[in-house]
């Protein structure tokens, strides 16, 4: 069993996730919370696995596919950039941003190109490294900054909540 820090099920669960739902997981990596989304959006829905790995996106389609989830279609593509994803503009009911910000060079463009893939009252989950972890990289984005990275572009906070012993989470909705 592979230690997680962030339980998906648990955060995802505070979305309400419905069958027949399109659902982007930006920077999927191991793909937990593809899995857990693909589980939760039914043979109705899809989640779209974005990752600039391909080695690791190859892993995931084979993860899914061994455990019968069928509605995953795994995208290399930047999520860094606007039209990075190469997927279609308004397409999905949910991002999904776990333990990714913290990576990202262009903030800015990267909540940019969320607000394109989101339906208009479209919501994010934003899951990321909290301050106070020991654990965490040595570049943090505290969950204040996000915030504010995402209302000047628009968003509305919804929710924030501790998403684990090292993960601050935060759901926001699209205007």
């Amino acid at each position: 069993m592979t230690t997680m820090f962030s339980d998906p099920a648990t955060n995802l669960a505070k979305l309400g996730l419905t069958e027949g739902m399109r659902v982007v997981d930006l920077g999927a990596g191991s793909g937990f919370y593809t899995i857990e989304a693909a589980r939760r959006v039914g043979h109705s829905g899809r989640v779209y696995a974005v990752d600039v790995n391909r080695d690791l996106l190859n892993r995931l389609r084979t993860m899914g596919t061994s455990q019968n989830l069928f509605n995953i279609e795994t995208v290399w593509g930047n999520a860094e950039k606007v039209g990075g994803t190469k997927l279609h503009d308004a397409q999905a009911d949910v991002v999904i941003a776990s333990n990714i910000l913290f990576q990202i060079t262009k903030p800015d463009d990267f909540v940019l190109e969320i607000k394109r893939l989101l339906k208009p009252a479209g919501r994010v989950l934003l899951i990321d490294w909290n301050e106070v972890s020991p654990l965490s990289p040595k570049t943090i984005v505290p969950s204040m900054k996000a915030q504010t990275l995402f209302e000047k572009q628009g968003f509305k906070l919804e929710r924030s909540f501790g998403a684990g012993d090292h993960h601050y989470g935060l759901i926001f909705s699209r205007s």
